[in-house]
């Protein structure tokens, strides 16, 4: 199983950045897709995720109207397109695949729902 996140880097304040999360090994669409993020001396903390099985989305209130969480079936990749980014979007994002059958949403937004981690990107937001 791997996951691979790429796509971040230094970008300015009010700037836009697209994330990808390519994976291999597993059933992409029997899982599905979180993405999270660490700031600098902070906690590992969920940003978005994508139920591939229910077709739901969801997103932290923090990123909510300026993130979007997709995914390409075909390629077994996923996205997240960051508009917006401010100095507090800072941090390393990561990719997580989950296997676990939730009845809603907000099972995948625990980091202890998911199985298999990216090693994350880095993004910069400069102000």
């Amino acid at each position: 199983v791997q996951l691979q996140a790429s796509g971040g880097g230094l970008v300015q304040a009010g700037g836009s950045l697209r994330l990808t999360c390519a994976t291999s090994g597993f059933t992409f669409n029997d899982h599905a897709i979180g993405w999270f993020r660490q700031a600098p001396g902070k906690g590992r903390e969920g940003v978005a995720c994508i139920s591939n099985l229910q077709g739901l989305t969801y997103y932290a209130d923090s990123v909510k109207g300026r993130f979007t969480i997709s995914n390409d079936s075909a390629k077994k990749t996923a996205y997240l397109q960051m508009n917006s980014l401010n100095a507090e979007d800072t941090a390393v994002y990561y990719c997580a695949a989950s296997s676990q059958a939730y009845s809603n949403i907000y099972g995948y937004t625990r980091l202890g729902a998911y199985d298999y981690w990216g090693q994350g990107t880095l993004v910069t937001v400069s102000s």
